[in-house]
């Protein structure tokens, strides 16, 4: 598949606001800038039974931007797709809000399932193992024991890295944002979302169908925590090194462990704490 156009859309991802600021001085009107979340329907289009069929897979609220990224990173990451060539296009429909990703013909599709796993919540009662088990099912991630090798001074200086390229953050203060960086602290990619997962298919998407970078030559940085979701979604893209901002889930933890994953926490500068896989940072 070619590489997706980023923005068939053409949406805005931020929207002017006239607010009202309180300071030391009193009220003041100012101009201020929204982070925009409007819901994207991705649709599905594929051959079954010799004939063409189409309909909605899910709806999700993100950030208007790279929704072709959006769209393959989410289909890859659930394991609807497993390669590049299984996607044949993925356009704009009949709206702003609404893409159309057509599969290869004699792609395998059980939607029903799909539906009902988009419609499950991280409170619907499925446990650890089971959660884990899961992504044993979709992908056996394949990480070297030792590679990449990361500078623990070097990890320490991401955040800082990441700040300064947050466009739509810097604009708004209301997005998520999720990066590639070499084991150099070069910034190779980044996506901003109103949705921390979205950010992360984003990412995702352009490395798998865009050839943008290579995910297990790098580093993950995202801006908020690490949730069992995000590590998963990382793990599927062979990722060997995950850090986070913000804290890991418990079940982040087990998932990182138990596939040999580097899991770091709390990063700033000045300290980090490192939950599965110490032996790839170096002193």
């Amino acid at each position: 598949m070619a590489e997706p156009d980023n923005d068939p859309a053409g949406n805005a991802p931020v929207q002017a606001c006239r607010v009202q600021r309180y300071a030391a001085g009193g009220m003041q009107w100012r101009d201020d800038w929204l982070a925009v979340e409007e819901p994207l329907e991705i649709r599905l289009r594929w051959q079954q039974d010799g004939s063409w069929q189409e309909q909605p897979l899910t709806v999700t609220m993100r950030t208007p931007g790279h929704d072709s990224e959006l769209a393959a990173g989410l289909l890859f990451s659930e394991g609807i797709v497993t390669a590049p060539e299984q996607l044949v296009a993925i356009t704009a429909g009949d709206n702003a809000n609404t893409l159309l990703v057509e599969l290869a013909a004699g792609h395998q599709l059980d939607l029903k399932r799909y539906q009902r796993q988009f419609a499950s919540t991280s409170s619907c009662g499925v446990c650890g193992k089971m959660a884990i088990e899961s992504l044993r099912l979709l992908h056996a991630p394949q990480l070297a024991v030792d590679k990449p090798c990361i500078p623990a001074a070097m990890l320490q200086q991401l955040p800082q890295h990441l700040r300064e390229q947050q466009g739509l953050f810097a604009q708004t203060g209301g997005v998520h944002a999720a990066a590639l960086f070499t084991p150099a602290g070069e910034l190779l990619l980044l996506r901003e979302d109103i949705g921390r997962h979205n950010a992360v298919d984003k990412l995702v998407g352009a490395c798998r169908y865009g050839a943008a970078a290579n995910p297990r030559e790098c580093v993950l940085l995202v801006s908020g925590r690490a949730g069992f979701e995000l590590v998963q979604k990382a793990l599927l893209s062979d990722i060997a090194v995950m850090a986070a901002i913000g804290a890991p889930s418990s079940l982040a933890v087990a998932m990182a462990q138990a596939h040999g994953m580097t899991l770091v926490g709390f990063l700033k500068q000045g300290g980090f704490n490192c939950y599965s896989g110490e032996q790839r940072i170096v002193m």
